[in-house]
């Protein structure tokens, strides 16, 4: 049973110093792939402090709905009517894999507040995180 034992274990420490053996080379880690997650992260907290936090009128019929763990790789959040999470989105904000592109979309843009949202939404693409004029 010793004997197993000191088998298993010299196994054991063989494998991880296997993981020790370098080529001589400098080490590289691996690439980071852009998901989006991190810009559209970044968005979903601009809404949600400027149009939600500071009581802003234009968006108090609304509720702010992050789906930003997308498997689909195009990371959200979306604007829904307020109490209502289930229903139909009245706005997308969506990023996408590995591209700075982001897609606004929904009946909002159409509405008087569209403009706006428009304007915060590149503002904050660009950058900025700044709430900016009403």
């Amino acid at each position: 049973m010793r004997t197993i034992l000191l088998a298993a274990l010299a196994l054991v420490a063989a494998l991880g110093l296997g993981g020790c053996a370098g080529t001589g080379g400098s080490r590289t880690s691996p690439a980071v792939v852009d998901t989006g997650l991190d810009r559209m992260e970044r968005l979903a907290l601009n809404a949600n402090r400027c149009w939600f936090k500071s009581k802003d009128p234009a968006f108090a019929s609304y509720s702010l709905a992050p789906e930003l763990s997308s498997f689909s790789g195009r990371p959200r959040f979306l604007l829904v009517p307020r109490g209502k999470p289930e229903a139909r989105p009245l706005l997308v904000v969506e990023g996408q894999s590995g591209s700075g592109n982001v897609t606004v979309y929904g009946p909002l843009t159409s509405d008087p507040v569209g403009p706006r949202i428009g304007r915060d939404i590149d503002r904050w693409r660009g950058g900025a995180n700044d709430c900016g004029a009403a």
